[in-house]
């Protein structure tokens, strides 16, 4: 067995592993010959912390100061590290530093005792309650509309010394254990249940985004981060972990401090923040972290496999499916302002509470409505996630010019509120700014992909669908811009929160290439089943085709959340049954319909072999380009999967470590492709990565000559030249590669993956598969 060193704190590669309870720390430490013959770098885990039991995916922490025994504990974690170690491989934690998991009141010690003692608790501190808000209670969203009676709560009753409503059980307040009306007792807590369309609008803890189980922590408190990171430091001082991710740091109050914190904790390790970039935005100067978990990389890899000739015609078709579609950013101000006055209306009304204690106003409710008003307004506006003042003060400015423009009936209001917002000492400025990432991840993220279906392959989180493609000199800048600032950051294409995973992506790219084809086939569908909302049928076939063959179950998952979450025609909280009922019956028929099953098919199979090429080409592109490439669990080979929790389903590690033994460079054909070429890919460039990163050191673009130089990109990292196919169609279409050349670095070249000689003529060079890997020869 090969040895490697963990090169430096850096990984030359990580692959994310889902930690759950059936596939725990131990069956992590099973799959380690598998990943280390893959060429593998570091272990990626998902959050290992308490979550709450069941939890798929552990984001939802209920005691942050244990390793969850449901995933294998303290000493799965140790026998974990101790086989990595012994491999030479290094160990990332996916932390969760944001909130905490308060489905269960009973599970989450904390929160329990919250609910028990209220602002006289011991923990108090840590949760983020506007305790006046709820009149020195909080606030619990949870009682159904059936169940409200003229300010008497229906099916409340006082269970084995607890408060219980349905499946519910809540604490009793010292005093109050002795009450036998279960009404008189709720009114003497230190919370208050209530209606649960409430949440909307009168909530006084802060979540994660919209999501009423996940309360937000205040780490900005010292004693909380020192409480809620005790296990994390343990870690690193035992030398069990190497290395961390870190979730949504945008919903933190100070995201600089607290990573100055975790670089002291860590003892400056490896650190990535799960921030979303803007196209154009870069990290805040000063953070202490090599960089973001790789979106920004992912959205200029998409791009530049993308054909701009399809921008039009799919636009056309776009705005002919759906009777007239807004410009992008249009839409996605309209949907901010939606979200910011329905379902994150709370935490709106929350820095207008804190405006109205920073100004010493006595509200009133003309002045609640205009403050409230313009805090929309500048949500809506806001140009990037958040601003972390004094940087991004511009970001503010320019949402204030926009309101200025559009709302000069608010000039009042924002002339009141703007110099409290731009004062990064002040709470409501700090409030303003954990606001804003939410609004627009659920504003766009959440919303407007799902009522944007020009190709749905750019519908990607950290990414503008609006930029349709990228020319090779614009990525070859990127990259080199990459390499210069942030050349340890993260690279990845996908991951647990990606909407479509990187393969299905790269399969519905190929559309651009055949707009009027495609065109053709939505009429066909929609002529074969006729669909309520033309414009969404496009997304889910989009889907459908690019997830091809995909059985039943999945993808009447992925309609129901799809449709949900546009929620134009239909909800979460208020489902429309006949839009729902159409939407499932055009799933139904991708298989019990022959002429709408064939139409899929056939769609599916004329574009399998140039999505084929494009997820080669993008996959080598992931693992070559400057930054940490990370494989996302199972998509070393083929991966169709779409949102969560689609892309976290089990993965058959057995079958990909019997595939590895076959891997080898045959251009792969059909949608029966078994995905080795990918796996060979895969692991020809981690190996290389692992076993050389001295050749990972630079970024030099390599030119092409030639009829067809516009289909292949090429660079040069300091001794590695990767080589990819751009629009696959288009070259077949032109007729091949003819007479292009590669203008090599000096030297005589071999290709890794297929170990023959490299020619500088690409037909020679990319003869078996679409993508080359050469390394200079020796001497």
């Amino acid at each position: 067995m090969t040895r490697h060193r963990r090169s430096d704190g850096v990984p030359t590669s990580t692959y994310r592993l889902q930690i759950t309870e059936d596939f725990d720390l131990d069956a992590a430490r099973e799959v380690l010959p598998y990943l280390d013959e893959l060429g593998v770098g570091w272990i990626y885990l998902s959050p290992i912390l308490e979550a709450h039991p069941g939890s798929d995916h552990g984001y939802d922490v209920v005691d942050p100061t244990r390793v969850d025994p449901a995933r294998g504990g303290p000493e799965a974690l140790a026998r974990l590290s101790e086989e990595a170690h012994r491999r030479g491989m290094g160990i990332v934690v996916d932390i969760v530093p944001n909130h905490l998991g308060v489905e269960t009141p009973v599970v989450n010690g904390g929160w329990w005792d919250v609910l028990q003692h209220g602002q006289g608790s011991r923990f108090a501190a840590v949760f983020d309650v506007d305790w006046e808000a709820g009149d020195g209670r909080v606030l619990l969203p949870i009682v159904g509309d059936d169940d409200l009676d003229d300010g008497r709560i229906r099916n409340l009753e006082i269970v084995d010394g607890m408060l219980g409503y349905h499946d519910h059980r809540f604490p009793l307040a010292p005093g109050t254990e002795g009450i036998d009306d279960p009404q008189v007792a709720h009114e003497r807590q230190h919370y208050r249940l209530v209606g649960w369309r409430t949440a909307d609008d009168r909530m006084n803890y802060r979540r994660f985004f919209a999501v009423n189980t996940l309360a937000g922590v205040r780490i900005e408190d010292r004693d909380v981060f020192e409480t809620t990171h005790a296990e994390i430091g343990r870690w690193f001082r035992e030398g069990l972990v190497d290395g961390l991710r870190v979730d949504h740091p945008d919903g933190l109050r100070h995201p600089a401090a607290y990573l100055s914190d975790l670089a002291e904790l860590t003892g400056g390790a490896w650190v990535v923040v799960e921030k979303i970039l803007e196209p154009g935005e870069e990290l805040p100067e000063g953070w202490l972290t090599a960089g973001t978990t790789g979106y920004d990389a992912l959205g200029v890899i998409d791009r530049v496999l993308v054909d701009p000739a399809g921008e039009e015609p799919l636009g056309e078709l776009e705005d002919r499916l759906r009777g007239g579609v807004p410009p992008w950013p249009e839409m996605v101000r309209d949907n901010k302002r939606e979200v910011a006055e329905t379902i994150l209306n709370a935490e709106v009304r929350r820095i207008a509470r804190e405006l109205a204690r920073e100004l010493a106003a006595e509200p009133t409710d003309d002045w609640r409505a205009g403050v409230e008003a313009v805090l929309i307004e500048l949500l809506a506006a806001f140009p990037v996630y958040r601003s972390y003042l004094p940087d991004g003060r511009e970001e503010l400015e320019s949402a204030a010019e926009a309101v200025r423009r559009d709302r000069p009936d608010l000039q009042p209001w924002l002339d009141l509120v703007l110099p409290v917002l731009g004062d990064r000492l002040r709470a409501p400025a700090l409030r303003f700014q954990q606001t804003s990432g939410m609004v627009m991840a659920k504003g766009v993220e959440d919303r407007a992909f799902y009522r944007w279906s020009r190709l749905t392959s750019l519908n990607e989180v950290g990414a503008d669908p609006d930029q349709f493609a990228l020319g090779p000199q614009e990525f070859h800048a990127a990259m080199a811009r990459r390499q210069e600032r942030t050349p340890a950051a993260m690279t990845t294409l996908s991951t647990h929160d990606t909407k479509r995973s990187e393969d299905v992506r790269a399969r519905i790219s190929v559309l651009a290439e055949d707009p009027e084809w495609w065109a053709g086939t939505v009429d066909a569908l929609l002529e074969a089943a006729p669909a309520p909302d033309p414009g969404f049928a496009n997304l889910l076939w989009q889907a459908a085709v690019g997830a091809w063959p995909i059985s039943r179950e999945r993808l009447h998952a992925y309609a129901e959340k799809a449709m949900r979450e546009a929620g134009d025609h239909t909800t979460w909280t208020d489902p429309d049954p006949v839009y729902e009922k159409h939407v499932h019956a055009l799933v139904d028929a991708a298989y019990d319909d022959d002429a709408v099953r064939a139409l899929l098919a056939a769609a599916a199979e004329r574009v399998a072999d140039a999505g084929w090429s494009n997820a080669l080409s993008a996959k080598l592109l992931s693992l070559a380009v400057p930054g940490v490439p990370d494989v996302y669990q199972g998509s070393a080979v083929w991966d169709q999967s779409l949102v969560d929790p689609d892309n976290r389903r089990p993965v058959d590690f057995e079958q990909r470590m019997s595939l590895l033994e076959q891997a080898r460079p045959v251009r792969p054909s059909g949608l029966a492709d078994d995905g080795r070429a990918k796996l060979h890919v895969v692991r020809t460039t981690l190996r290389l990565r692992r076993d050389r990163p001295e050749l990972f050191t630079d970024y030099r673009p390599v030119a092409a000559t030639g009829a067809a130089a516009d289909h292949v990109l090429a660079f040069d990292r300091g001794g590695v030249v990767a080589v990819v196919t751009r629009l696959p169609l288009g070259l077949e279409r032109s007729g091949g590669w003819r007479d292009t050349r590669l203008e090599l670095p000096d030297g005589t070249w071999h290709d890794l993956l297929t170990d023959r000689p490299a020619a500088a003529e690409v037909a020679d060079l990319l003869a078996d598969l679409p993508v080359a890997l050469l390394v200079r020869d020796a001497g």
